[in-house]
């Protein structure tokens, strides 16, 4: 079989896959974040009293190991980044590019630790010089914090280099240093130098970065409107992870003092605060832009959609539709995960994405204007209760389900007017949706519940991939040839949509279960290929 060759990435394509690899780092991050404050708010003074039975010295010890153990991903999140970008963009031995990444970094710090030491700043344990020139403790290394965005910086230099490097050969007297083991060499030597530089040019970045921050906050209570808004318009697209990333993790998301530490970055902060016995619940300049603000949307709206749909379906289609809109209301409210629902008309209403886009970011600012205080990632039930609810009245939890249920009703009487007044084809109001559902169900195989086969060959077949991968939802696709993929075909069975990129590239939503329809796709693959 012909190599084929994989086509070159536009700057769009590349933000997508870089977007897609920040979300390993932030599904361990928002489990972290669940034992935290599962650990922190069993273990306070408010719970204790309220629960005298949890004050005892082995369920304490556990909720103690429960919160230290969740402090792992706020600790060393950096670091994380810098490993997950090259695991996560490299084609070929993943391995060495996560560990490529992760010595890059290190040797980063090291040579910033160098330049401050030459320059006399270094070493001191003076706070006020220490503050002055932004000096933290990183991997135990005295280093400008650069937080997340140097470290997806250093990532993306690293993954660089695995791409140049990693099938280089060397002549004979070196060649032990050759291939893949080059690469963690040049990578010393590369991020050596750019630690030095980072000194020099790392002010002009935080000004950006803090303009930005300013940009938002001067918007006063349509920041997080801004912020929500922009999140649910960029998801589609695959993008929203960077501009989510720039407020949970940089000064664009706020600065603060927590436990005689600055920190930086709305989810960082929030965080940072369940750690700290210090802190008296949590800053409404953080939460605005975190959990609290999607929670009208994806505990009520989309809920209240997704029973429109289901009303507005054929009577003799509802029976086939209802798993689909169950278990996508089950994975946004449980789970946080809302493409299942709103790629069910994303396509044929792109306005009613608009309006729920829209909604969203309202549901922020109507959070942050009512006072609510509930952080963490993902908006879902889980959330309400380990950040709102566990966590006493101070956060103002009651107030959620309210905002709730006035989000359903609206989202209800929006979603029913427009698909009955404006004809749209929402699940279930297709003359031929029963035998197409029929057949999909029918045509199942695998553990994951779908014709991975069927759905292979409506892709053009193994031959016409070129490169395959997942995000949370999502089939990522080069093809070489985009004429030979059936988007009919792959909706007939239980895609949710088909989005083309460009020429050669393209999204296929399957929903919670895109891991293993992926997994069974490329052993399919593999079998064609051998």
């Amino acid at each position: 079989m012909n190599a084929k060759t994989t086509p070159k990435i536009t700057l769009w394509e590349f933000f997508q896959q870089l977007g897609k690899t920040f979300m390993l780092p932030v599904a361990l991050l928002s489990f972290c974040g669940i034992m935290m404050g599962i650990g922190s708010s069993l273990s306070s003074h408010d719970v204790t009293t309220l629960l005298p039975w949890l004050n005892t010295p082995f369920l304490q010890a556990i909720f103690g190991w429960m919160s230290k153990v969740g402090s792992f991903a706020f600790s060393f999140l950096p670091v994380m980044f810098c490993i997950a970008i090259p695991l996560g963009l490299a084609r070929d031995n993943k391995g060495v590019a996560a560990f490529a990444g992760f010595v890059g970094y290190a040797v980063m710090n090291l040579a910033v630790n160098f330049w401050l030491t030459v320059k006399g700043i270094l070493p001191t344990t003076d706070a006020a010089i220490l503050k002055a020139n932004n000096v933290q403790n990183i991997l135990g290394i005295q280093s400008i914090d650069t937080g997340i965005l140097g470290a997806v910086i250093a990532g993306i230099i690293v993954w660089m280099l695995h791409e140049r490097f990693h099938t280089i050969r060397l002549p004979d007297a070196l060649a032990f240093f050759g291939g893949t083991r080059f690469v963690p060499i040049i990578t010393s030597v590369v991020l050596g130098l750019v630690g030095l530089a980072i000194p020099l040019i790392w002010p002009v970045f935080a000004m950006g970065i803090n303009a930005l921050g300013y940009a938002i906050n001067s918007a006063g209570d349509f920041g997080p409107m801004i912020f929500g808004t922009g999140e649910r318009l960029l998801l589609p697209f695959g993008l929203h992870h960077i501009l989510v990333a720039l407020i949970r993790f940089t000064e664009a998301g706020g600065t603060l003092d927590v436990c005689g530490h600055s920190v930086s970055g709305a989810l960082t902060i929030f965080q940072a605060q369940l750690g700290c016995a210090e802190t008296q619940g949590f800053a409404e300049s953080a939460t605005r832009f975190l959990s609290q603000g999607k929670m009208p949307s994806f505990l009520g709206g989309l809920p209240g959609a997704a029973l429109a749909m289901y009303h507005c379906a054929r009577p003799e289609n509802r029976p086939k539709v209802k798993g689909l809109l169950i278990s996508g209301v089950v994975a946004c409210v449980v789970g946080g995960t809302t493409e299942p629902l709103e790629f069910l008309f994303l396509f044929v209403a792109p306005v009613l994405y608009v309006i729920h886009a829209l909604l969203t970011g309202l549901g922020f600012t109507l959070m942050a204007v009512l006072g609510v205080t509930i952080g963490n990632t993902d908006g879902n039930i889980i959330d309400f209760v380990v950040f709102g609810m566990l966590h006493g009245l101070a956060t103002r939890w009651y107030m959620v389900p309210v905002v709730a249920i006035i989000w359903f009703v609206a989202y209800y009487a929006i979603f029913r007017f427009a698909i009955v007044r404006f004809n749209i084809k929402t699940p279930g109001r297709e003359v031929d949706t029963t035998s197409t559902l029929e057949k999909a169900v029918a045509g199942a195989t695998g553990k994951s519940g779908y014709n991975v086969p069927a759905i292979l060959a409506a892709l053009g077949g193994a031959e016409n991939i070129v490169s395959l991968d997942n995000c949370i939802t999502r089939l990522r696709l080069s093809v070489e040839d985009m004429s030979k993929v059936d988007s009919v075909a792959l909706k007939n069975l239980r895609a949710i949509g088909v989005v083309q990129l460009n020429q050669h590239n393209l999204q296929v939503v399957i929903g919670p279960q895109v891991q293993s329809v992926k997994d069974e796709m490329t052993t399919l693959m593999n079998s064609v290929q051998a």
